[in-house]
């Protein structure tokens, strides 16, 4: 190949347009598909570091909070120590419980007349267990907090990048038989439709699928140590309260 042709193709190819400018020349349509995926990818985006620092802060708060319950000999103590800790899901939990205990204890106290029944003694051992429960299920609430949306751009985010490359093929049909010829230059716009909006589907989905099932292992991590602390909770209630 002489000199002289690899000149010529070198400079074509310095002055074809890129598929992005290509893109741009199509209709409003391609723009509309492709600005809706790109919000949901920056959507999925927020949300998934958003919820990663909630989940890390969430944890430094829980190895603390669980460090002070343990250590202290009296429910007041691990309550006045939980303010400071209140990106810990257990902080709810707890107080749920706490507040349930002394609502109970002064129930039980009034009941018996003149204020003077049984020091620290509750009235219904299974009214607590009911409250601690309510309480995980709100916990459990504010962490899946986001996963929906993440779930939703997973599974659409394909099938609108799906929509805007049929319409793109459907518009370079159109070109075609608008000007009768099938060179690149009359169906580029409609093929770079195709490809980029193929190309963003996936770009948005397979991110917020990784997130979505990474944090959806994390709260089912979470679940089982805010059971454990349930139960922890109601041994202690037990033994000092009944």
């Amino acid at each position: 190949m002489s000199a002289a042709l690899l000149t010529v193709l070198a400079q074509a190819h310095a002055d074809a347009p890129s598929i992005f400018e290509l893109f741009w020349r199509s209709g409003p349509m391609a723009k509309f598909v492709l600005g809706l995926l790109v919000a949901l990818s920056l959507g999925s985006w927020a949300i998934m570091l958003g919820k990663y620092r909630q989940l890390k802060r969430s944890a430094a708060a829980t190895r603390k909070f669980l460090a002070t319950f343990r250590k202290s000999s009296r429910f007041s103590e691990v309550n006045q120590a939980a303010e400071g800790l209140k990106d810990s899901p257990l902080v709810g939990i707890f107080k749920s419980g706490y507040i349930e205990i002394d609502a109970q204890i002064k129930a039980l106290r009034s009941d018996s007349g003149r204020g003077e029944g049984p020091a620290y003694r509750m009235k219904s051992f299974g009214g607590l267990e009911r409250s601690l429960r309510r309480a995980v299920a709100a916990e459990l609430q504010v962490l899946r907090r986001g996963t929906g949306f993440l779930a939703t751009t997973a599974s659409a985010s394909p099938f609108i990048g799906l929509f805007g490359t049929v319409w793109g093929i459907m518009v370079a049909f159109q070109d075609i038989g608008l000007s009768g010829s099938t060179s690149l230059v009359a169906v580029a716009p409609g093929i770079a439709e195709a490809l980029i909006n193929t190309a963003a589907g996936l770009a948005a989905a397979i991110p917020a699928l990784l997130g979505y099932n990474y944090f959806v292992n994390q709260i089912r991590d979470w679940r089982s140590e805010l059971d454990d602390f349930v139960l922890e909770f109601l041994n202690l209630a037990e033994r000092n309260f009944t």
